[in-house]
């Protein structure tokens, strides 16, 4: 077994608080020894979740009853530094990725060795396909049906999850439409085979799509919500399929109260659907999804955005999210421990 600090630290819900930099605080706790069929491992790298971390800290998930204080943080990348007396299938070294809750603001985490899977390299790269991959591809196929030769319109498509939506939409053969909201991500987007971009701040998204695209949307994959999710509802196609994958425009923020005609007289006379999605929910596709992601991604045929902004250490972690929040981010962002 390495040699380890006594102590570590990690960052906690001390409080609910609509302001995630109120509820949290950091903490440093004595270092674990892992139990037989466990893992002690070094993070080196956690992904930044801001509208989870927000509405987790507000206790407003409505799957999770949580009291603070409780653990944050969710997918992390690190190395193996202590096993269990009973696990077999890992050493000291390895790179390894975990997705359970609580497992990621943290500079270390014990865990136990099923839940953890092993890759080449512990590089935020990877990190970014899990969970984030996961619930691109998932949302796309088990929720939006996904098919090859329709119009994809993916917003905030150049996020942590939107720029993998785009590839895996390109991929299956379809016509890709991106939002995004300045030249950067733009640029971003085109690299990755974007077929259309919507730069929102120069451009009218409603004006573009029933220009454009007079006979609709066949699937949107929105994370956006607001007067985004409206105008992707107007356009929807016959038979079109909207996933609602988030709301970012409201985390964090009062819920917006609007008056209009319900929405279903949208969707009736187009035999059209809004699906929402939660990845707890479908988590028995999520081990063949990790799988063909990974092959993807190793084969070269899917590209990994990651934020160049440098984010170090626990300290960082509040400052990650509100950049996230504010629209800044290009691709996944990460802390580096």
């Amino acid at each position: 077994m390495k040699t380890n600090p006594k102590t570590y630290r990690k960052l906690i819900s001390k409080q609910f608080d609509r302001d995630f930099a109120s509820a949290i605080e950091i903490v440093e706790v004595p270092m674990p020894e892992p139990a037989a069929h466990q893992l002690l491992i070094q993070n080196k790298f956690a992904g930044i979740n801001s509208g989870f971390d927000t509405i987790l800290c507000q206790g407003k998930v409505p799957y999770l009853n949580l009291t603070p204080p409780f653990d944050l943080g969710v997918e992390a990348v690190g190395e193996v530094v202590a096993v269990g007396a009973e696990v077999r299938d890992f050493q000291l070294g390895d790179a390894v990725v975990t997705t359970a809750r609580g497992g990621g603001y943290r500079e270390y985490q014990v865990i136990d060795a099923n839940l953890v899977i092993k890759v080449r390299a512990a590089t935020p790269e990877v990190l970014t396909l899990m969970p984030t991959g996961i619930s691109a591809l998932v949302a796309l196929e088990q929720v939006g049906e996904m098919r090859s030769n329709e119009v994809v319109l993916v917003t905030a498509a150049a996020g942590g999850t939107g720029h993998l939506a785009v590839q895996l939409a390109k991929l299956a053969g379809n016509h890709v439409i991106g939002t995004c909201g300045d030249d950067r991500k733009a640029e971003l987007l085109k690299r990755l085979g974007c077929d259309r971009v919507i730069n929102y701040r120069i451009e009218n998204l409603d004006r573009v799509l029933k220009t454009e695209y007079p006979n609709g949307v066949n699937l949107v994959f929105d994370c956006v919500g607001k007067q985004v999710f409206d105008t992707c509802v107007d356009n929807l196609a016959m038979r079109g399929r909207l996933i609602v994958v988030g709301y970012i425009a409201e985390y964090g923020k009062s819920v917006e109260e609007i008056t209009q005609p319900r929405i279903y007289h949208q969707l009736f006379w187009k035999a059209a659907s809004v699906r929402g999605f939660l990845m707890p929910l479908y988590q028995e596709y999520a081990a063949a999804a990790r799988d063909r992601l990974l092959d993807s991604f190793y084969s070269g045929k899917l590209q990994v955005a990651v934020d160049p902004t440098q984010f170090n250490g626990i300290e960082s972690i509040s400052t990650a999210v509100k950049y996230l929040l504010n629209g800044h981010n290009c691709g996944k962002v990460v802390v580096r421990f």
